[in-house]
């Protein structure tokens, strides 16, 4: 007698454009709330806490959530979606769904530069300049140590992750040094920034790159797509694979530059967001991209939430929230890919 049992199928990922869609509107309603929240809610409790007929409280409420809410919010925003997308280029170019845009050792340099900055002036312009300026020396290393390893072939991602390490490594190594040299009064302030600090944000730097890396890399989601096959197939389909690589490591490493520049180290946030997705959604690239960046934004800002208001009014770093969140997720999505 054969015992023949209905196929179990799950709902996951999605398979319609129908349901993606409404999976991807779902999260542009909850940055939303989210973005509306983290304005309404400070460490003196919401906003509507307050008397409508004190008009000195009320200006310097509003002053507050102009000047400080605002920005950080703002800036929460464009850094968690510049290093989700980043996640997802950073997981193409080394075919792998657990690599991490930090992987590669930009974040190590940009660590070198602000501290760096923050050693010799503390001012935070300088700071901004030369973290982006140690982000892009590496990016320049990388590149050209991982194009000696393979001559003019660009395909191998063990180079370019193996030369990633050794640079990152190597950062980490005179990020250490520095701390190791800085006088007290300077010392808690370069740890703060390592450990993730959102509220020196600029107005408008990580959402307006966020908005042009976007309208760069969602036209490129069919060449991604193949890309993700691997290479010998990417050749087979007419597509050249070496120069979409590069493309792919540019990109993901200046916008990986521009959020650590912005916020220090956040981390996680770049290998939750892109693998969870993958395994809820799709793998197609022109709905995980969007749906990546509202997430990677959606994430960073409760977590800064959690953050502002937890031990209110202290603050906890923002890199510490989205480490502790994001390891347990990690370790549960390890178990999961290994079912």
């Amino acid at each position: 007698m054969n015992d023949r049992r209905p196929a179990q199928t799950s709902t996951w990922p999605l398979r319609s454009s129908r349901s993606r869609g409404l999976f991807v509107a779902g999260l542009l309603l909850l940055l939303a709330v989210t973005f509306a929240a983290s304005l309404v809610f400070s460490e003196a409790g919401p906003i509507w806490a307050i008397p409508f007929d004190d008009t000195d409280a009320l200006q310097t409420e509003w002053s507050i959530l102009y000047q400080l809410r605002l920005p950080r919010t703002l800036n929460a925003f464009g850094v968690g979606g510049l290093l989700a997308l980043s996640g997802v280029l950073m997981q193409v170019l080394l075919r792998n769904p657990l690599a991490d845009p930090y992987v590669l050792g930009v974040s190590g340099g940009a660590s070198v530069g602000a501290l760096l900055g923050l050693l010799l002036t503390g001012s935070i312009w300088v700071v901004y300049v030369s973290a982006f300026a140690g982000a892009w020396l590496v990016i320049a290393l990388v590149f050209i140590f991982a194009l000696r390893g393979y001559g003019t072939d660009l395909a191998g991602s063990a180079n370019w992750l193996l030369t990633g390490v050794a640079v990152a490594a190597f950062s980490g190594a005179l990020s250490s040094l520095l701390l190791a040299l800085a006088p007290e009064g300077v010392l808690r302030g370069m740890i703060l920034w390592l450990l993730g600090d959102l509220s020196s944000g600029l107005w408008f730097p990580p959402v307006f790159i966020l908005l042009l890396s976007l309208l760069v890399t969602w036209p490129m989601a069919r060449r991604l797509n193949v890309m993700g096959l691997g290479s010998e197939i990417a050749h087979s389909l007419g597509l050249n694979a070496e120069r979409m690589r590069l493309q792919i490591y540019m990109l993901s490493a200046l916008m990986t530059a521009f959020a650590v520049t912005s916020a220090g180290l956040v981390g996680f946030l770049g290998l939750i967001i892109p693998h969870a997705l993958r395994l809820v959604v799709t793998n197609d690239h022109r709905w995980l991209i969007p749906a990546s960046v509202l997430a990677g934004a959606n994430l960073l800002i409760l977590s800064d939430m959690v953050a502002r208001l937890l031990l209110a009014p202290q603050q906890l770093p923002v890199g510490v929230v989205t480490s502790l969140i994001g390891a347990p997720m990690f370790l549960y999505l390890l178990s999961k890919r290994g079912r």
